[in-house]
This record gives structure tokens, sequence and C-alpha cells, in this order.
């Protein structure tokens, strides 16, 4: 997952509050738990298809079962249920804030330490740069442990920003109601339902993503001044007004399109896998009671085994796809202290960029699009660090 909050967890993308697209699985995930309750209340009609293959029952959403029920989805409840995300997000950023903090500065190039030489998996002697750990103790050496922690406070309130965001966006545009579908005769109706909802996910993303950004682009710079040890953006207020003053309205904004792109292309890359492995590859006829099959007594016993697979496969396609994608926040992060003054986003660490496609287009040329995707076992290379050329 980069130094910027989904970022998180690459797929945890959409910051603190969960990961990026998480809607559409779990809303599956829940349809099929539902289905295998109320086939275990109600005893199978004499003129049952075959067991193989049983008619999957209609299960009512998602949001009318939190409306009956009173969970996390009910009136009284949403204001606490939305603080204890803002919470526990917040939590989660600052534990992973050093993670993320060191990723950064490797992102810009920074290589304060000396490679150490070592042995590969076929015994070949290899120059490797210092991990995390190293990396971290040396900006304790010099920032002390309250380094590790710098630019932490615009992170905190850019994933703030983002889970409330996301919660108010869900009351005043509501999801439908739809039904979930698991038998692979369905797949027509499936796959329009999870296009839907991964519409409605990224319409979510890409509006808490550009409300969310200036302070994305504000804890980038205060981090990368470790760099050239500057004092230039300290404060949220002040930084904005520096922002403001030297680059106008859009140096709130640098960075954004390859975030958003990244975004989508992992929603829909994640979304999409998911749903054709879990349709095409997951046999629901798949059973752990001895025979194979499931019987009157324990219908829901042959979806058993369907549903656990099911319920891994979006965590793994996140996995995935988030490497696939690192590049796109890779160059976001870069455009962001690209040319704001600071000695990170200048010569020798990086040329000034006229755009995010030219940064694309200069990193592939260094074979660097995947640099600081790797935080334990970094070898050197010949673009290890920027060079003007």
């Amino acid at each position: 997952m980069g130094a910027s909050d989904p970022e998180v967890a690459p797929w945890a993308r959409g910051g603190a509050a969960g990961m990026a697209g998480a809607g559409a699985g779990a809303g599956a995930r829940g349809g099929a738990a539902a289905g295998v309750e109320a086939r275990a209340r109600d005893p199978p009609p004499a003129h049952r298809a075959h067991p193989r293959h049983p008619r999957p029952a209609a299960q009512p959403s998602a949001r009318r079962m939190d409306s009956a029920s009173g969970g996390l989805g009910s009136g009284d409840n949403a204001p606490t249920t939305e603080a204890l995300f803002v919470a526990l997000g917040a939590g989660v950023t600052a534990l992973s804030h050093p993670l993320l903090y060191v990723k950064l500065l490797i992102q810009v190039g920074h290589e304060p330490m000396p490679p150490t030489l070592g042995t590969n998996v076929l015994g070949r002697k290899v120059l490797y740069l210092p991990s995390f750990f190293t990396y971290a103790k040396y900006i304790v050496q010099v920032d002390g442990k309250i380094g590790l922690f710098r630019g932490l406070s615009p992170r905190l309130m850019s994933n703030a920003l983002s889970t409330v965001t996301r919660g108010s966006m869900k009351k005043v545009f509501p999801p439908d109601e739809i039904e979930q579908v698991s038998n692979k005769d369905d797949m027509k109706t499936s796959l329009k339902k999870v296009v839907k909802e991964t519409s409605y996910e990224m319409m979510m993303q890409c509006v808490s993503r550009m409300l969310a950004h200036p302070l994305h682009v504000i804890s980038m710079r205060c981090m990368v001044q470790f760099v050239g040890r500057e004092a230039k953006y300290s404060g949220v207020l002040s930084s904005i007004g520096k922002i403001f003053k030297e680059e106008g309205l859009l140096g709130f904004f640098v960075g954004l399109i390859p975030h958003l792109l990244g975004d989508v292309v992992f929603l829909w890359g994640c979304n999409l896998l998911a749903h054709f492995i879990n349709a095409y590859l997951v046999d629901d006829s798949v059973s752990d009671t001895p025979g194979g099959l499931g019987n009157d007594q324990n219908p829901g016993s042959q979806f058993s085994q369907a549903l656990a697979i099911r319920s891994y496969t979006k965590f793994v396609m996140g996995i995935a796809v988030s490497m696939l994608t690192y590049p796109f926040l890779l160059v976001g992060d870069l455009m962001a202290v690209n040319n704001c003054g600071l000695q990170a986003g200048l010569p020798p660490y990086s040329p000034v960029f006229k755009s995010w496609i030219h940064c694309w287009k200069y990193l592939s040329m260094q074979g660097q699009l995947f640099r600081g995707s790797s935080l334990l076992f970094r070898r050197v290379s010949s673009g290890s660090c920027f060079a003007l050329e």
C-alpha cells in the first residue's frame, strides 16, 4: 500500500475507514450467509430441485436488515458508529505512520545510508539497501522517536475527513436495495449487481479522495522535509497559506489524477476479478459432509466450504491488484512534492516534472515504477536514486 492512506493497506484503499470496494464483497458474503440461515429455518419443499443445485432464496438487503435489527446501520447508532470508525481509523493511521513515512522517503530517492553486502537465495553476493527497521532507527537517531511521526496530524485529519465524507454520502445517496444472487444460472443478474455496487463505491471513493487530497499534499510535504532539514511546512493552517500563496488553488490538488486513476483501477479490478473467480471457479456443490452433499437436516452444509473460499477471494484479489496499481500511488506522491521548494522535489533527487505523465515516463525509463514497494529486501539497482539525465 505507499505513503498515502489507503494506502494503509492497498486493499484497504479509501483511508482508514476500511477496504475500498469492500461494500460489494461484504454484501455478497452477507447475502450468502443469510441464505444459509433462511434455508436452515424453513424445511425444504417436497418438489425441491436436485440437491446439488438448490434454488437461492431472495435475501433482504443489508440496509433493511440493519434497520430491523438495530445493527450498525440503524439510525440511532449511526453517529456512534461513525465516531467509532473515525477513532479506529486514527489508531490504525498512527500505528502505521512510521511505515508510510519510511516508504515515502524511499519513494523520493533518499538513501542516507550506504548499502551492505549480502547473499541472495542462490548464494550470490549482492548489495542490499537498508530495510525499514534500519531506516527507522536512523530517523530516530536524527530526530528522536517523535521524528517517526512527522506529518501525522494532517494525515489524521485527511483520514477523518474521508471517513466522514463517505458516511455522509451514504446517508444522502443510500445504495439501492439489491437481492443477493449466488446461482450460476443468474450470472447476468449477478454481474449487473457487481457493476452497480462498484460504480456506487467508486463515486464515494472519488469524492472523498478529492476532498481529503489537500491535507494529503500537506502531509507529504511535511514528511519529505526530513531530506533537506527544512521547516517550510509546519502547521496545517500555515501550510495552507503557503501553498495558496505560492501555487494557487491548484497547488492543493497536485498528484490527484494518478491517485484517482489508481483508486478506480483498483476498485474495478478487485471487484470484477473476485466476482468471476467466485462465479466460475468456486463450486457450490462442494460439501464438507461425508457423502459430498447437503441433507434435509443440514441443508446449508454444502455451502460451507464455498462460503469460506469466497470470504477470502476479495482479500487476495485486493493484494494482487494493489501491487499492479502501485505505480499510480508512487507517481501521485512524487507529484505532490515535486518542485514545491523542498530539496526532495528538486534535482538531484528529482527532475522538475511537467505533468504526472512525464513523471510516469521518467520512472519507467529508469525502471523505478515500483520503487518503495518493498521495505525489507531492497537490492541495489542502477536506478535506485534519481539522477539527472
